[in-house]
């Protein structure tokens, strides 16, 4: 049976797909993955096809993308693309896992009603789904009244702003390809029973009747890489040091060198060695001193256990590893779930969120003191314990589960 995996964004959109990709293939299944361009050499390293789908993600993050800047014009070639992809990659095929962009998830949605297998969305964050418990994160230009204040009904704002922003381009596609228009866009996407890839202890769901939500836990692929010799060579030269990296996340408000001079003088300043993952922020050295040591994509699985604490900017991919590692954490919240990931460390009490997305010397050294204490670094050793390693496996699991009885019911 072939199962299709769908998502458009960035590496922490990308990578528990993997996971749930190996996991799916080791069970039997034929996957497929339709992801952005940028990602054909991680999937070509895993044996996993990919099928691409859409511009490069860095070019449109970037606006490198000619002509690419209104939204209303991206959601809707998003949404035509990404059906084109899935319907062509899951014609006999046997299911559709999608997370991402929301238009482009809205396209694989369309193209799994269109070829009639079944559909699932995930989401790797609880602060996504719609739940009395917890409030949305309003999208970026949305203006909540003052007066709307409870969950409910801010989350049936929300609900108004998607039909608002992506309603028409997702209802003209529909009619472009023979389907009948949907009223409620957000629920029509995510259903009434995802997947939520997310580690319970570290994000955990409330239930609430609207949903049927299945916790799968944390979709991680086992990393075997070896560390890079110079890697190793400069971590056995002294005590841990303290990794700083965004992944693929530019830091608001701030060039690469201002943000590299102030991480880097932030960890001295808590006598610390500095080493930094340059990823999309491009983290730089700043003088010539030994004590600071750059890096590109490693293995963070490995990697983690050997720093004293991680700053990152809070992407549920990374926390969940730091977390796993047992590693005090830093999250320097940019976008979207974010800040939910750094309200969920400072909770548990195996690390910090820095106030804003853009951190100074002084703001981050007063965020690593705390991170660096004795009783979070001791904190981050007890909740490691607690984080589950089966995500992947418990959803492929699920997913293969859930084919068999829409075959049996067919």
């Amino acid at each position: 049976m072939r199962v299709v995996l769908e998502t458009y964004g960035s590496r922490g959109d990308v990578e528990p797909m993997t996971g749930l990709a190996l996991r799916l293939q080791a069970l039997g299944a034929e996957v497929r993955v339709c992801a952005p361009p940028d990602f054909a050499e991680l999937l070509d390293g895993i044996g996993v096809p990919l099928i691409p789908l859409g511009w490069p993600i860095r070019a449109l993050a970037t606006g490198a993308v000619p002509g690419k800047t209104s939204l209303a014009d991206i959601s809707a070639e998003l949404t035509a693309m990404a059906y084109e992809a899935v319907a062509g990659a899951a014609e006999g095929g046997a299911a559709v896992v999608a997370t991402g962009s929301f238009p482009a998830v809205a396209g694989a949605r369309a193209a799994a009603e269109k070829l009639g297998v079944p559909y699932v969305f995930t989401s790797f964050s609880p602060s996504y789904l719609p739940s009395r418990h917890h409030a949305p994160r309003p999208w970026p230009g949305q203006e909540v009244p003052p007066e709307v204040t409870g969950n409910q009904a801010l989350w049936d704002l929300d609900a108004e702003h998607k039909n608002a922003l992506f309603g028409e381009t997702i209802n003209s596609h529909r009619a472009s390809i023979g389907l009948p228009p949907v009223d409620g866009v957000r629920d029509y996407v995510f259903t009434d029973h995802p997947f939520l890839a997310a580690d319970p202890v570290l994000g955990p769901w409330q239930e609430t009747p609207e949903l049927d939500v299945a916790q799968t836990g944390a979709w991680i692929r086992p990393d075997e890489r070896p560390l890079p010799a110079d890697l190793a060579a400069f971590l056995a030269a002294g005590a841990e040091p303290v990794y700083v990296g965004f992944g693929s996340m530019l830091v608001r408000g701030a060039n690469p060198q201002d943000v590299s001079r102030a991480v880097i003088q932030a960890v001295r300043a808590q006598g610390r060695r500095v080493l930094l993952g340059s990823g999309w922020a491009d983290l730089a050295l700043i003088d010539d001193q030994d004590d600071c040591f750059v890096v590109g994509d490693v293995n963070h699985q490995e990697l983690f256990g050997r720093v004293a604490a991680v700053v990152h900017h809070g992407g549920a991919g990374t926390t969940a590893t730091a977390a796993r590692a047992g590693a005090p954490q830093v999250l320097v919240p940019q976008v979207a779930d974010q800040p939910y990931w750094a309200g969920r460390v400072t909770e548990l009490g195996i690390g910090t969120g820095h106030d804003g997305p853009t951190p100074t010397a002084e703001s981050l050294s007063a965020a690593l003191k705390i991170a660096l204490a004795p009783e979070t670094a001791a904190r981050a050793a007890v909740v490691a314990e607690t984080v589950r390693a089966d995500g992947a496996e418990r959803a492929a699991k699920l997913l293969l589960d859930m084919i068999d009885r829409a075959g049996s019911a067919g």
